[in-house]
């Protein structure tokens, strides 16, 4: 499975275990939110990375005793009309502070690439349906945004729309104050 993170193309290393699968002695996982309750203390033991798949039926506020233990959530979207995991992704961020990394799964689709990213998504499984410049297009085709703090180290930094507004009116005030105490 191809991933798109930080604008680049790369390989998915994890291992997705099914909730029956024995623990491979080596490597980052992905495991069902289910068996993360179960074996919480089991993989928190582990020397590698844990990653979660938590449905988007359910409430994220059911995840956030695990978060601190988790490098990855992984968010569902059945159905590319199904948008409950934009939700759930902007509560991690903002209600959490979640700082680990939000993939998007399931029917991703190039032109919501934006609007994932404005709600927290910073990792996407990219399916073979979309060339890799579709990909690339999407990843860069929003240049401004309402909604602030997202930064580089996430890979997507439009120019915020009230940040620039008030750079535009700070260089206007100062214009302004200029031409009138020099005449």
């Amino acid at each position: 499975m191809q991933l798109l993170k930080q604008g680049s193309f790369s390989n998915d290393n994890w291992q997705v275990l099914a909730d029956g699968d024995m623990l491979p002695a080596t490597g980052d996982v992905i495991v069902s939110f289910e068996r993360l309750e179960s074996d919480h203390e089991t993989l928190r033991g582990r020397n590698t990375l844990i990653a979660v798949s938590f449905p988007n039926h359910r409430a994220i506020e059911e995840l956030a005793p695990y978060l601190g233990s988790v490098a990855k959530v992984v968010l569902d979207f059945p159905a590319f009309s199904d948008g409950r995991a934009y939700s759930q992704a902007r509560q991690l961020r903002r209600e959490f502070s979640y700082d680990g990394e939000i993939q998007a799964g399931g029917n991703v689709l190039p032109d919501q690439l934006a609007f994932m990213r404005q709600c927290g998504f910073d990792v996407f499984h990219v399916n073979g349906r979309f060339s890799a410049e579709q990909w690339q297009k999407a990843a860069t085709s929003m240049t401004l945004t309402y909604q602030q703090g997202y930064g580089p180290e996430r890979g997507f930094s439009p120019a915020d729309v009230w940040s620039r507004r008030k750079v535009a009116n700070d260089d206007q005030l100062r214009s302004d104050f200029e031409e009138v105490w020099s005449a």
